[in-house]
């Protein structure tokens, strides 16, 4: 699984971070920063969940 971001809607409020740190990361200068661009089978059901809670659908899961 592979994760997308669209930097244009993201507002970097830290939803996908409570859910999947492992992966998502806000920095101080509150950009996000995707950890693990290939998410392992193990994290995928807290990356879906960051994506089903992203407020503005910036957060896509590819196959």
């Amino acid at each position: 699984m592979k994760v997308v971001v669209d930097y244009d809607l993201c507002e970097a409020n830290g939803l996908c971070m409570q859910h999947c740190p492992e992966v998502f990361r806000v920095e101080d200068d509150d950009t996000l920063t995707v950890l693990l661009a290939e998410v392992p089978d193990e994290l995928s059901a807290k990356c879906q969940e960051a994506e089903r809670r992203c407020p503005r659908q910036a957060i896509q899961l590819e196959d």
